[in-house]
Parts: C-alpha cells; structure tokens; sequence
C-alpha cells in the first residue's frame, strides 16, 4: 500500500513537471510582459499567473506572444519601451484606455511582424515616432482620439501593407509629407484605402503630388484643419473615391472642373472654406448621396440642372452660395431626396415642390431668401421653413413662416416582444428584457449617406447588423442596443451603444477585449449607407470579482485554493484511469467515422454509392442541432415548400444557412446524393457555395454560405429596403449573368440550371449577385451537350416554351429565363402580374423611335430616372434577344456577358468594380419576409400544366 502511495504521488509530481515545461513561454517574451505589468495598473487579476500566455488579453502561439488585445481594460499608465522585446507580436490593440498616457517608444519600428497598431481613444502624446514607417507587415494603423502632437513621419510611406490609416482627432501640425528626393511620403501609399485626418491642425496646401491614378483611395477625410491653397486638380485622378470631406478648413480657388470624374464618389463636402469661381458642373455623377458646398464665396449662379439630375441624392446643402433663381419642380421628385437646405441665397419666384415629390423628403430650409409665393397643395408632408423671404411678411402666422422648434430623434432599439422589468443595482434591461450589465459606448459616423433620422428602419438595420457580426465571431452577445442619434458641429451621426451578454449579467475581460478590437480593428462593417465609422469605448466596470469590490486574493484563500485545486487534481486523475479505456474506444470510432465521413450512407436503400464530393463537408445531425441552438425559433430565418431554413453557426465561427427538409418533401436518396454531388462542384464568386449537409438520422439538409441581403426579388419588391438604382441593377445582371455562363462553360459537367428566376438571385453584403438553388438544375454529359430530353420542370413566366412544347432542355433555356430577369430588373414587376405578362406588355409597348422606347410606364421610375437611357435601350435589346421564339436565335450567356460588359463601358462604368458598400439602403419591417434559401418559387411548375398557377399568389 506504501509503495503504491509512493508511486502515486510520483505521478503527480512527474505530471506537475511537465505540464510546467510545456507552459514556460520564451524568456524574452516574459521578461516583457512583467515589464508591462509593472508599468500599468489595474491589470486584470489572473495576470499575478506565472504563465503569461494565460492572461487575459495574451496570445500566444507556441511559447511567444503573437497579440495583446485589452480594450477597454481601464489601464493607466505608459506604454513601456521594453515592448518591442516582443518580436512576435503581431496585433497590439489598448483602444479605449483613456489612462494610457505619454508617448509611444521610439523602437516601436522593432515589432517588425506587427499587423495591427490599434490604440484609439487612449490618452498618448508626444511626437509620432518615424520608427513607425519600419514596420513592414503593418496593415492597421490607428491611432485616432489621442493627443498627438507634430507632423505626420513622412516614413509612414514605407507601409506598402497598409490598408486603414487613421490619425484624426488629434493635434498634429504640418503639412501632408509627399515624397521627393530625400525620401518617403503619403502619395506611395498605393494599396491605402483610408486617410483620415480630421479635426487635428493641418496646414499649407494640399499637395498636388499626394493623389495619382495608382491610389486606390476610398475615404479621404481632411475635414476641420487648416489648409489653405486649392483643391489639386489631381484629385479627379482617383477614381475609387467615394467620400471626400474637405469641409471647415481655408481652401480657396475655384473646385477643379475634373472632380465630375468622380463617378463612384457618394459623399461630397466642400463647406465652410473660401472657394470661388463658379459652381462646379457635378452631372454624370449618379452615385452622389450627399453635397454641403455652404458659406463659399462662388460667383452668383443660376439654379444648375444637374441639381435635378442626380438621381441618388438624398441631402442638398447649399447654404450662403449665391444660388440665383426659382427652384424647378423636378429637383423635389428626385426619388432619394431627404433634405434640402439652400438658406442666405437669392432664390426668387414661386416655391413649388409638386405632387409627385419624395416619399423620403423631410425638411426643406430656405430661408433668408426672395421666395415671394407658395404653391399649396392639400397634404405635404416635408417641414417647410421660410422664415426671413417676401412671403411671410410681418403677421403672417403661416406654419412655414416660424423657425420650428430643433429636436433630436429619440430613437431606441425597441423590447423585443416583452415587458421590461425593473433591474437591481446599476443594471440595465436589455432589449429581451434581461437585466444585465451591458458593454456601453459611441459609435462616430463621419459621413452617413442620409440626412433624414426619422426613418428608424436603418437603425434597426444596424442593430441587425451588430448582432449578425458578433454571432458570426461567436461572441456571448443576447442583444444589442443603439440610441439617440444625433449629428454634431462636425456632421458627424453619433449613436449610443450597448451591448448585452449573455449567459450572465457581466462580461468577462476577454469578451470584452474581442468585442473591442472587432469594433477598433473594422471587422464590423456597417449597413449601406452608414460611411465610415469609429468606435469609443467606455470604461467596463462590470467584470467578474469587480462586481464585489474583490480585486486581490488574501494569502489565505490562495492556500485554500491551492489545496482544493490539488485535491481536485489528485481525483481528476483517479477519473482519467477509470475512464481511460472507453475515450480511447470512442476516439477510435470517431477516427473511424471521419475517416469515412458517408459511414451512413446505405447504398442498398437506393440512395447509389458514396457521394463524391469536392469540398463539401458531411455534418452529423448533432453537429447542426448544435449549431442552430437545438433548431430554435430565434433562429429560423424562413419557411418554404422545401422546409425550414435556419441561420447556423459552425464550430469554427462560420455564419451558415441550413435548409432542413420537412418529411414529406424531402428527395430520394439517389436524387439527394445526385444535387449535393452537384453542388460540391460548383465553386465561382456568382455562384452561392455548399459548405456541406446532413444525411443522418432521417435527415436531409443543405448547408450554404449565408448571404446577407436576400433576394433580388425581395429587393426589387421592397421587402428589404435595399434601394437598387439603375447601376447596381447592371451589375447585379453582370453578375448573374457570368454565374449561369459558369454553370454553362466552365463546370464539370456543364450545369443548365433550369430555374433562373429573381427568387434564386441571391444579394451579398456588397449587393454582388450569387446564383442559387440548384434543386432543378440537369448537369450534362458530352452526349448531351446539344439537348436533354426530359420533364417539364421550372416556373411558369421564366419558362422556356421552346422547352415546354418538346421537353428538350438547352442551354438557351436558361436564356430564355435570364431575359425575363432582365425585364425584371427593367421593371421591378413580376413576369406575371395580373393575368400580364411582362415579356408580352413589353412588345406590345415598345417603340424604338422614342426615347427609352415608350417603355416609361413599364419601366421601375428608378430605371426611368437613369442618366443614360441609351444603356437602358441596350438592356431592353438584350432581354428581347434572349426571349426569342426559337433557341437558336438567342445569344448564349457567354455572349449575353459581353454585352452587359460592354453596356456598362458605355455607361462609364467599370464592370469589374463590385457594387459600393455604402450605398443607401434599409431594413424594413422583416415580418413574412422570406430568407433568401427559402425554397417558394413564384409560382413553380413541375409538370401538368394548371392554367390557375398563372394567377399570382
């Protein structure tokens, strides 16, 4: 019994002695570490651990620290030279630590594998080190919401990596370094997406040399500094622009003629400097959402048409500009419109806005004007402000004549269907009326698309969109909350976050950091139309020990600890010997199974041979049980004639829909094995991906990338609230168009689809088209490359009637159904509406001797509204093609492709430049809305013609 007891506690100390060894971490990187921990307070507790690579906020890989991520932490102190000890690291982020202080080391250059500088909102000072320019591998570099102070290090255009460059809200002087021959400046940042600069106090001129065709420039943000000189003609270079705030500086001149080139940028702002000159001409540039040109000193000019032409304007400020003339009607029914604000000019005449004016416009402010007259009509809705013009002459109590009282929206994220009952302490209750302690801050949008905050859909669009980021970075996140909008003197939109957990009522520290540096680092990317972002983080107080006032542990409860954790130990391994034997037959079996993921899979119940799949991954049904919370209502996202679809999330962090077959619709086994078979083949950027599906205790279900914005159909009907103008309609048809020439030319076997239909066009969160549901679609072998003999099957106004009447499928069907699309997109209408059909309304009506030939009324007023009727001539052109009688009449797709290609060319657009990001766009209301896997068709049609399925649902 001794001896078995001697041996014991040899094991127990041989097993301490290992686990030990295999914990140190590189000296080096230690050394640091308690160099770092000395030099802060209030570091998290388990940092008194003797094993660095365990404390929270430490990453390691292997036995060196790769990342150090402790956003709002509440540390104070500064940041220690000895950081550059750490020759690993790669992302250091201390965002939202306003107690860091003092400036940055200037051996920072030596973290030469850093990616990631992230130190936003802290309370740094002193002079940028130029050390920062020898980081070669950095991508990231914010340090935005600091006190900086000096020049921008020329040496910062070294950084060919970097991608996001934030130095605002600081207060750095100087000018912007360009490169000449003594060395490096801003202009070689060819692969940067993003200088912002704002609010610091930079001065001279804008150099010409910083902007060049090679930019790849997205948001150029110099707003609030104090530049002097003219816009540099070169601007107009930088195509990719889609914001540019040159606002609240001492700009003079004239705005270089070239900016018209502009034709992707979305927000202009140009106010509140000393420009001159004329008015710049902005037509052609259809992607403009937002203008403030106001207080320049431009030479007095008649109303400009193009005012009236920028079909996705949603905000004109055009305050104190010498704007001359009476307002045409035309410029009110632009379909975006929101605001319109021309105060202290000399608009003279009548006001008429119309009666077809925009269902969005709120606010018209002109006064300090000439405007003498009124058009009323019964039922306007705008506020009108014409205070200080002839027509309200002194005792005129019109509403219009009185400055309205200024009030900010009190939007809130509404309760989620509950009651909210009253919290304890200084928690707070959450949108599913829990009480917590919620992770709280401001979220900075330095050039949101719209002016109009009272459309609350694209606020819950950005609450849609925080949860679906944290949920896809499995975060403990029950909800989230954003409040109070407000804009500020900057024009920027400020909203007030909070962020639930769940599963408690606190956060953990480490939660808390991932949830920093996914809001610091830009993994959230905001809805359309929302511009560019920062986050400010408060202080978290909530963590767990803190709720009790228990920062340190006396020594005794540490020996208390100690010996239970041994005891714990001690019959852990008494555990491990009894259960050894059976993990070690489990762990067999699931090799086994792995190694055969189809072990399931019974040949002999007609369902054929083993799958053979390219990429896709065979899930068992607990796999995805646990992936969806156990199918859960919160997580059903849509119903269909196929069943239920389910968002899901993968044990590796993958956002998925799961489209689970309902008994009594679900395939054979033959034909089930055939489509996943299929679909493992399929892999293109327009072409929706199978990650894999679920053959196993009774269940048939697909498992697919999750794509964020829905159908086209849904969009084009408005269930999304996703706003498609004629542009992004041409791309979505570009990329539809090269994901069913995939299908045609390049997989293996050549797919015909057989159901190309808007239903089955799936809109990611770049408004990119993937072509889905492939439950009809035929492969086909060399035999059949000219026709396959087979059932009827597709949906009726999509349907083929060459196919129809011979049962010979072709790759021209699918033509023939891509044209009705395009008549679609043309139209926004169903094929069939009322007994209509599109294909037929469309001939009947068109004349090609007018313009955009006599096809207004059919036409989607967006169409209609387009600055290049030609390009919509073209596209009606096509569709007909492609809806001719006989299939050999009509193009094939590759050659339907070129077209769109060259359609778009001749529009002045690139087709190999995806949608913007940050176009305009909301929710809406998602009640009866239809995830875009889910499988109802309009109407679908397999076999036995029923004359009643051609009416509408």
């Amino acid at each position: 019994m001794m001896i078995l007891r001697i041996d014991f506690l040899s094991l127990v100390i041989a097993l301490s002695q290992v686990l030990a060894i295999a914990a140190l971490i590189d000296p080096n990187d230690y050394v640091v570490l308690r160099s770092l921990k000395d030099s802060w307070t209030h570091t998290p507790p388990n940092w008194d651990n003797d094993d660095p690579c365990v404390w929270e906020g430490i990453g390691c890989a292997g036995n060196r620290v790769v990342s150090i991520t402790l956003a709002s932490n509440g540390l104070e102190g500064q940041l220690s030279s000895d950081i550059t000890g750490l020759s690993e690291l790669q992302i250091m982020d201390l965002s939202y630590n306003k107690g860091l202080t003092g400036p940055l080391p200037t051996s920072i250059g030596n973290l030469k594998k850093l990616t990631s500088l992230i130190l936003v909102g802290c309370g740094f000072s002193g002079a940028i080190p130029a050390s920062v320019g020898s980081l070669p591998k950095l991508q990231y570099l914010s340090l935005n919401s600091n006190n900086f102070i000096g020049a921008i290090p020329p040496s910062i255009g070294n950084l060919s990596s970097l991608s996001w460059l934030d130095l605002a809200d600081n207060k750095l002087t100087g000018s912007i370094p360009v490169s000449d021959e003594s060395g490096p400046g801003l202009d070689m940042l060819f692969h940067t997406k993003h200088f912002h600069f704002g609010k610091n106090q930079l001065s001279g001129d804008i150099p010409s040399k910083l902007f060049s065709s090679n930019l790849m420039l997205v948001h150029l943000l110099l707003e609030h500094n104090q530049f002097t000189g003219s816009i540099p003609s070169t601007l107009a270079l930088v195509k990719s622009l889609e914001v540019v705030r040159l606002d609240r500086n001492s700009l003079t001149g004239p705005v270089p003629p070239g900016i018209n080139n502009l034709t992707s940028l979305q927000e202009l702002f140009l106010a509140n400097n000393a420009l001159e000159g004329s008015l710049p001409n902005l037509t052609g540039m259809s992607s403009l959402n937002y203008i403030d040109m106001s207080n320049n000193s431009f030479d007095p000019t008649d109303i400009p048409p193009w005012f009236s032409s920028l079909q996705s304007l949603t905000t004109l400020v055009m305050e104190k500009t010498q704007l001359r003339g009476q307002l045409p009607v035309t410029l009110f029914s632009l379909p975006q419109l929101q605001t319109v604000s021309l105060k202290k000019n000399r608009i003279n005449g009548t006001l008429d806005i119309g009666s077809s004016y925009s269902k969005q416009l709120s606010l018209i402010d002109l006064r300090s004007n000439f405007i003498d007259a009124f058009e009323h009509r019964s039922g306007y809705t705008p506020q009108i402000i014409l205070v200080d013009n002839p027509i309200c002459q002194e005792g005129d109590h019109e509403s219009y004549c009185s400055i309205p009282q200024q009030t900010n929206s009190s939007y809130s994220t509404p309760m989620d269907n509950c009651s909210p009952t009253p919290c304890a302490l200084d928690k707070t209750s959450s949108p599913n009326c829990a009480c917590s302690y919620p992770y709280s801050g401001t979220l900075y949008f330095r050039a949101p698309s719209f002016s109009s905050y009272g459309n609350f859909s694209l606020f819950t669009s950005l609450q849609k969109k925080l949860m679906t980021t944290f949920n896809s970075q499995s975060l403990p996140v029950d909800s989230v909350s954003v409040s109070n909008p407000t804009k500020n003197i900057d024009n920027y939109l400020l909203m007030s976050l909070r962020i639930f957990p769940s599963g408690q009522d606190f956060f953990n520290r480490s939660v808390i950091s991932s949830i920093g540096f996914m809001l610091s680092n830009q993994t959230f990317k905001p809805p359309p139309g929302f511009g560019p972002f920062f986050f400010i983080g408060d202080s978290y107080p909530y963590f767990a020990g803190s709720l009790a006032g228990a920062h340190h542990k006396s020594a005794n409860t540490t020996v208390i600890i100690g010996v239970a954790a041994g005891g714990v130990v001690l019959l852990l391994l008494l555990v491990v010997a009894g259960v050894y034997a059976f993990r070690q037959r489990k762990r067999a079996e699931t090799a086994a199974k792995q190694s055969n993921p189809f072990a399931l899979w019974d040949p002999k119940a007609n369902t054929g041979g083993v799958p053979q799949l390219k990429g896709a991954k065979s899930f068992t049904f607990d796999e995805l049980k646990q992936s969806t919370n156990n199918f859960s209502a919160s997580n059903d996202i849509g119903k269909g004639g196929y069943g239920t679809v389910y968002r899901g999330i993968l044990s590796t962090g993958q956002l998925v829909a799961i489209k689970r077959a309902q008994q009594g619709s679900m395939q054979g086994g033959l034909e089930f094995k055939t489509e996943i078979e299929l679909l493992s083949r399929v892999h293109h950027k327009n072409v929706v991906s199978l990650v894999g599906f679920c053959f196993d205790q009774g269940e048939q279900m697909l498992v697919y990338e999750y794509i964020a914005n829905g159908t086209l159909r849904d969009s084009l009907s408005g269930k999304t609230g996703l706003r498609l103008d004629w542009i992004r309609r041409l791309r979505i048809a570009l990329g539809a168009a090269r994901g069913v020439q995939y299908l045609h030319d390049l997989a293996d076997p050549p797919i015909i689809h057989r159901d190309i239909k808007s239903n089955n066009i799936l809109l990611d969160d770049r408004l990119s088209a993937k072509v889905a549901d492939f439950g009809l679609s035929k492969p086909m072998g060399d035999s059949e490359r000219g026709h396959v003999t087979t059932q009827v099957k597709g949906t009726m106004g999509y349907l083929d009637p060459e196919y129809y009447m011979t049962q010979q499928l072709t790759e021209k069907s699918d033509v023939y159904s891509f044209g009705v699309l395009l008549f679609e997109l043309l139209t926004s209408r169903t094929p069939i509406e009322k007994g209509k059909y599109i294909v037929r309304e469309v001939k009947q009506a068109m004349d090609t001797s007018k313009d955009m030939y006599n096809l207004q009324s059919l036409l989607d007023p967006i169409v209609s509204y387009s600055t290049s009727p030609r390009s919509v001539e073209r596209v009606v052109d096509l569709a007909l093609r492609c809806v001719q009688e006989s299939g050999v009449d009509r193009p094939s797709m590759s050659q339907v492709v070129k077209e769109i290609e060259s359609i778009m060319e001749a529009a002045g657009v690139n087709p190999n430049v995806e949608s913007a990001s940050t176009s305009a766009s909301h929710d809406v209301d998602s009640k009866g809305f239809n995830h875009p896997y889910s499988n109802d068709s309009l109407f679908a049609y397999s076999g036995g013609f029923t004359p009643s399925r051609l009416e509408p649902k």
